[in-house]
C-alpha cells in the first residue's frame, strides 16, 4: 500500500465484514479488543469528548493516542431524528500513524459504534453481574436493542430477554430481529413486567432529558444495572437513590461527570473505573446482594480498539476501498508544482 492510499470501510463494507466474519465472532473479539486496551489504560492520552450541543442534540469529537497510533471519531447524537426517518446517531472514525501523522483507516462507525458499544457492555457484565444471571431486561429497544442482546448472549451466556420500549412498535421490531437467535424473547408492557427475574438491568433510551427509567423501589438487591441510553448533560434514566445504593462504574470518570447518570451526583461521589477492575486494581462484584451499576457513556479507548480490530481485518476480507487523500509530489517541498503539473 503506498502511503498517500487509505482503506476505506464505507457502510455496505462493514456490513459485508460482519457477515464474513459472523455477528457473534466479531462481537466477541470486539469484547477482547477492548477488554486487552482497558488493560493499559495508563497508556493512552484520555479527553472527555469535545461536544459541540444544540437544543435538538449533541456533535462530538472523540480522540486517544497510545503513542504509536491517533484514532477519533466523530459522532452525534440526535432523539428528534427518528421522527424525520433519520439515524440518532451517526458516526464515522480514523486511524493515524504518530510517526508521520498520515492516515492509516478510515471507516464508517455508525454500525461498528453499536457494535462496540454492545461489546463494552457485555464486557462491564463479565466482571461485575452477578454470577449465573441469564436473564437481562432490555428498557429501550431501538437502534442499540438488538447488538445489546446478542453480545450479552455471546459474552455472558444470556438465555433470556425481556423487551419494554414505551413504543410497542420498537419492541415488535426487536422481538422480531432476535427470533432464531438462541435467546427466549418476552414481550414486556411495562418496565417493571420487564425486570422481573432479572439479573441484568439494561436501558438504553435516547431521550434528551432527565427521564426517570428506573424508580428505586424497581431495583432489587443483587443486580447488575448496564446504564446505556443516549448520554449528554441533563440526560439520565435513573432515579438518583439507585446511584446511593449501587457501587458505580464508570468508563471515563471526568468525562461520565458530564454526561452520565453520576451527573445527578456530588462531584466528590465515590466511583471505580472499568479498567482499574479488569486490571486487578480494585474490586468488581463482592458479594450477592449488592447492585452494581455500569455508568456508560463511550468512550475513545472502545472507538480506538475497534477501528484497529477492523484495520487488521481488511486483508483477510479483501474489503474496504482505496482513497486517494494524501497529496504526495515527487519533492515534498513542491506541493505546488505538483498542483500545476496536474493541468
Amino acid at each position: 500500500m503506498t502511503l498517500n492510499l487509505v482503506p476505506f470501510v464505507s457502510v455496505d463494507a462493514m456490513m459485508r465484514l460482519v457477515h464474513r466474519i459472523g455477528i457473534e465472532t466479531v462481537l466477541r473479539d470486539l469484547t477482547a479488543e477492548i477488554e486487552a486496551d482497558f488493560r493499559r489504560w495508563p497508556e493512552f492520552d484520555k479527553t472527555p469528548r469535545i461536544a459541540s450541543h444544540s437544543d435538538v442534540g449533541v456533535i462530538e469529537l472523540m480522540p486517544t493516542s497510545d503513542g504509536q497510533t491517533y484514532g477519533f471519531k466523530y459522532v452525534n447524537g440526535h432523539p428528534s431524528n427518528m421522527k424525520r426517518g433519520l439515524q440518532t446517531v451517526t458516526a464515522f472514525g480514523l486511524l493515524a500513524d504518530v510517526a508521520t501523522g498520515y492516515p492509516v483507516l478510515l471507516s464508517e462507525m455508525t454500525i461498528l459504534t453499536a457494535l462496540r458499544t454492545a461489546a463494552t457492555s457485555a464486557m462491564a457484565a463479565k466482571w461485575l453481574a452477578p454470577a449465573g444471571a441469564d436473564c437481562m431486561a432490555l428498557i429501550g429497544n431501538g437502534a442499540q436493542a438488538e447488538f445489546q442482546a446478542l453480545a450479552f448472549r455471546a459474552i455472558c451466556g444470556l438465555r433470556e430477554v425481556r423487551l419494554y420500549d414505551i413504543d410497542p412498535a420498537a419492541t415488535e421490531k426487536c422481538a422480531r430481529n432476535l427470533a432464531g437467535s438462541g435467546l427466549k424473547v418476552i414481550f414486556c408492557r411495562t418496565a417493571e413486567e420487564a425486570i422481573l427475574g432479572a439479573g441484568i438491568i439494561t436501558t438504553v433510551t435516547a431521550d434528551k432529558n432527565h427521564a426517570t427509567i428506573l424508580n428505586d423501589n424497581m431495583v432489587g438487591n443483587g443486580v447488575h444495572i448496564n446504564g446505556v441510553g443516549g448520554d449528554c448533560p441533563g440526560k439520565t434514566e435513573l432515579a438518583q437513590p439507585i446511584l446511593h445504593r449501587a457501587d458505580i462504574f464508570t468508563e471515563y470518570t471526568p468525562q461520565t461527570r458530564i454526561e452520565g447518570e453520576i451527573q445527578q451526583l456530588d462531584p466528590n461521589h465515590p466511583v471505580t473505573e472499568l479498567w482499574e477492575v479488569i486490571a486487578g486494581r480494585a474490586p468488581g462484584r463482592t458479594h450477592p446482594t449488592q447492585v452494581t451499576l455500569f455508568d456508560s457513556v463511550g468512550f475513545a479507548i472502545e472507538d480506538f480498539a475497534a477501528l484497529r480490530y477492523v484495520l487488521a481485518r481488511l486483508p483477510e476480507t479483501g474489503l474496504g476501498q482505496m482513497l486517494d487523500m494524501i497529496a504526495d509530489p515527487d519533492d515534498p517541498r513542491d506541493l505546488y508544482g505538483m498542483l500545476m503539473r496536474a493541468a
